[in-house]
């Protein structure tokens, strides 16, 4: 059997009867950047995160860069983040010209340890952007607590966390922005790029907006700042708006494979799954990644049996030195960059195809 880690070509034959009529309007009415689509979405958007505000971007890392910029934050401030992540939120920092510091990771949830904040805190310190990674939120009574103690603004990297929550509310609600990515491999993914940011700040809206759109007033023409092009597509909203209809069942089958994945690979000796009892968090699988130390056997091991599974990062971003970040070693972030994959998983896959990836990993294990 073979298992494809995403296959979004049964999604697209599943929804191509609401997607189309989207396509055609947009085609019709010849209105392909922002405009009525992109409105109608980010609203959307808006309401299911709990936002008061929604802003479409041309990606998830624009969504950074604009926070970033909207917040204020510069040449000589440094913000605080996690060593294990895409390398586009250190790289968003690096490039308003302020100084990513780097806080190891918690061992279990992988996502940056409260524990240790308070640490890299300086009189430079400007920020925290927590990174809710693989779908899981961050410890953010700790997060938001260290923010308010220290005058800290928070900038959450909700991008791979669409959907998850803490205490019941909803990831990307808790700082002064949130940052989304509508990449085709996400929870909610567009049929090309794109991103969005949420705020409930009337001002960081309003620069945000001005920003994406060259520093320009669209309605009169008039310039405020040194902004840029990173626009949403109107016909990516189209699908956005389509897909998010769509979420919480998705989200619903996602948590029911996550359970599967749980109940056919527990007591495994040497297999950590991304399962945990705090019921204050809850994960929306946007990967669903265990942990072993024969991490590269294992894969090899899927490999062959036609099991298609994806390792992420490798070398922690911060060991290329082509990116000049200053900084020390991470023992939790190398550790589990030596130790971690992920395992198909989409809300197309079957039940069986499920279960084949747990006989399988269950045979290399010599688990029966």
């Amino acid at each position: 059997m073979n298992v494809s880690l995403l296959d979004l070509k049964p999604q697209y034959a599943q929804y191509k009867d609401k997607v189309i009529p989207e396509i055609m309007e947009v085609i019709e009415n010849q209105a392909f950047i922002l405009g009525f689509k992109v409105e109608k979405m980010e609203k959307e958007l808006a309401e299911y995160t709990g936002a008061k505000y929604a802003l479409g971007v041309s990606s998830g890392t624009d969504a950074l860069l604009i926070a970033l910029m909207s917040l204020g934050i510069g040449h000589g401030d440094e913000v605080i983040t996690t060593p294990y992540t895409f390398f586009a939120t250190a790289g968003s920092i690096h490039r308003v010209g302020a100084r990513p510091v780097f806080v190891d990771i918690d061992p279990d949830t992988y996502n940056i340890d409260p524990s240790k904040i308070e640490k890299a805190i300086s009189k430079r310190t400007k920020a925290i952007m927590p990174v809710h990674l693989y779908g899981q939120c961050c410890d953010l009574d700790a997060i938001m607590s260290i923010a308010k103690k220290h005058d800290l603004k928070v900038i959450e990297d909700a991008c791979q966390s669409l959907g998850a929550t803490f205490r019941g509310k909803k990831t990307g609600s808790f700082g002064l922005t949130g940052c989304w990515s509508f990449y085709p491999f996400k929870i909610l993914g567009g049929y090309g790029d794109g991103g969005a940011i949420t705020t409930n700040d009337a001002k960081v809206e309003r620069y945000a907006k001005l920003l994406r759109y060259n520093g320009e007033k669209k309605e009169t023409g008039a310039y405020y700042y040194h902004g840029f092009t990173c626009l949403l597509d109107n016909i990516q909203a189209a699908f956005l708006a389509v897909k998010l209809r769509h979420l919480p069942e998705w989200l619903r089958r996602r948590r029911k494979i996550a359970d599967i994945y749980r109940k056919g690979l527990s007591g495994i000796e040497g297999l950590k799954l991304p399962h945990f009892e705090d019921k204050r968090f809850g994960d929306v699988f946007q990967n669903y990644v265990v942990r072993t130390s024969r991490r590269d056997e294992l894969y090899n091991h899927l490999k062959k049996n036609g099991v298609e599974i994806l390792i992420h990062w490798r070398i922690p971003y911060y060991k290329y030195k082509g990116l000049k970040l200053k900084t020390g070693r991470f023992s939790e972030t190398e550790s589990i960059s030596r130790e971690v994959l992920s395992l198909p998983m989409n809300v197309e896959i079957t039940d069986a195809q499920v279960k084949y990836v747990i006989k399988t990993i269950c045979n290399f294990f010599q688990f029966m």
